[in-house]
């Protein structure tokens, strides 16, 4: 087989959403500071289906960042001050899969960009995403929460 034969290539993958969903949650949060808001608020300001929204507060509670108000009256608000909640810490509680998804089956191992892609591009891959939590790591939710104040 020559290298230029082999089918399995880049393929489309669907972006993932999570991470600007929980970080719509933690910002509408803020701006409610210490007031407890019901998953059907929160999915209306979303414009998504509750139930679904309350898998990313799941997912944003167990990393700590929501508490949970269960019963009557019942919600979410912020665990911890807008301030200290980064958004790195958003990507990881919220998204599951890479930013770039590789290969979903085996390149030919004849070929030399087939049994040597993957190590390569893991290897930018990894450095991409370092840097984008980096730069994550320097926005917090009370920095958005302003940021969409003064857009009004």
């Amino acid at each position: 087989m020559t290298c230029v034969s082999y089918a399995a290539t880049f393929r489309g993958v669907a972006s993932s959403s999570r991470f600007a969903l929980g970080t719509h949650v933690l910002v509408s949060l803020a701006l409610r500071a210490d007031e407890v808001v019901p998953s059907e608020t929160l999915a209306a300001s979303v414009n998504t289906n509750p139930a679904f929204l309350r898998q990313i507060i799941g997912q944003l509670r167990e990393a700590g960042l929501v508490r949970s108000k269960l019963g009557t009256g019942g919600g979410s608000l912020l665990a911890r001050p807008a301030a200290s909640i980064t958004l790195d810490e958003v990507y990881r509680a919220t998204e599951t899969r890479p930013v770039v998804a590789l290969h979903h089956s085996e390149p030919h191992r004849t070929c030399l960009v087939g049994r040597n892609i993957v190590p390569v591009l893991e290897g930018v891959l990894a450095r991409a995403e370092g840097a984008l939590l980096e730069e994550l790591r320097r926005v917090s939710i009370a920095e958005l929460a302003r940021q969409v104040c003064k857009r009004g």
